[in-house]
């Protein structure tokens, strides 16, 4: 619970991850064999060099947000979306915004102001600002500036029946499963790649595929569940509490029918609930890594999560330790041959 109340209290938008990248190389460099960085801002944990088969278990650390791109003359901040941000739900919320976490929040004109046709239409972006409480432009420009990142601010804290609630659970719920990973040892080379930039079309898991060049990927992530008011249950993409969902496609890639069954079977073997998961209007850093090179077999695993890409969600703790337990679960069985990958991509054809 510690170490994902950080990961998910702390700030990472797309392409400003450095807090939680911050974060992860101070927790897991007492685990790891080799620790880097590249260029773009992926973190690379590396453990068992050398073995076979070569592994790579992926997690995303960026967050949807905002970014200040003006500032008026009355001080209020002039802002545009960073990934797929649910506009309808912005205005009123807290932020934080630039390198000093300055305090704001997401402002719009008063409904007592609005005329009747307004008050009809949700409000676009470009109708919101932030307000961190200034006079004038002078006052806003000595404490932020054009390019700020703005990112949502919440605690996190547990509710209910064992359930999570807070911000950027999308991904930091794969980040804090994938750094409990890494504190495990596996009789492969397991390279643990915290990705950035996923939000924005995944990037990060673009060049971390070239980079590690895995025999294999698994990506860990928080995904939409659908249990909630309006949706009939023939229609749930995922639910809260039906363990981890294993992904049968997304509007990125499509995942290998054996590897599915691979998962599938490996779950059972440990008595773990599991759900299929079906949203195919997403994409993930499977996408990107099982692209790269001459292909790489991947497979996803998710936590189902409500509330997705707004200021705040809800996770099941018994679904994060169960995805928990699967990946785990399934690093064991490909260290113990329970599936091979020596010529795996001719085996999937």
């Amino acid at each position: 619970m510690l170490l994902i109340k950080k990961l998910t209290e702390a700030y990472g938008v797309s392409g400003d991850e450095s807090g939680v990248r911050n974060l992860l190389r101070e927790e897991l460099t007492p685990y790891a064999e080799k620790i880097e960085t590249d260029s773009l801002g992926n973190l690379y944990i590396k453990k068992g060099i050398g073995k076979k088969p070569r592994v790579m278990v992926a997690a995303h650390m960026d967050e949807i947000g905002l970014m200040v791109v003006g500032i008026e003359s009355n001080g209020l901040l002039q802002v545009k979306t960073v990934g797929g941000v649910d506009e309808r739900v912005l205005v009123s919320k807290p932020v934080v915004v630039g390198e000093n976490h300055v305090p704001g929040v997401i402002g719009a004109k008063a409904i007592h102001l609005q005329k009747p046709h307004e008050r009809k239409k949700p409000l676009e972006v470009e109708q919101l600002y932030i307000d961190i409480g200034v006079k004038n432009k002078e006052e806003a420009e000595k404490m932020v500036k054009i390019g700020d990142y703005a990112a949502f601010l919440a605690t996190t804290h547990e509710i209910g029946d064992n359930c999570l609630i807070g911000k950027a659970m999308d991904n930091r719920v794969g980040c804090a499963i994938l750094a409990e990973l890494v504190k495990e040892d596996y009789d492969l080379e397991l390279t643990a790649v915290f990705t950035v930039q996923e939000e924005i079309g995944l990037r990060g898991a673009s060049v971390a595929a070239y980079n590690v060049h895995p025999d294999f990927a698994l990506v860990l992530e928080g995904t939409t569940a659908s249990d909630v008011a309006g949706v009939e249950d023939t229609g749930y993409v995922t639910k809260l509490g039906g363990g981890p969902a294993i992904s049968i496609m997304d509007s990125s890639f499509i995942a290998p029918q054996k590897v599915i069954n691979f998962l599938v079977e490996t779950a059972k073997k440990l008595n773990l609930p599991f759900q299929l998961r079906r949203l195919t209007t997403a994409g993930t850093d499977a996408g990107a890594i099982s692209q790269a090179h001459g292909g790489i077999p991947s497979a996803v695993i998710s936590v189902p999560c409500r509330y997705l890409h707004s200021p705040t969600s809800i996770i099941s703790l018994d679904d994060y330790e169960n995805t928990l337990r699967l990946a785990k679960g399934v690093l064991m069985a490909i260290a113990e041959g329970g599936l091979s990958l020596e010529g795996f991509a001719e085996k999937i054809k």
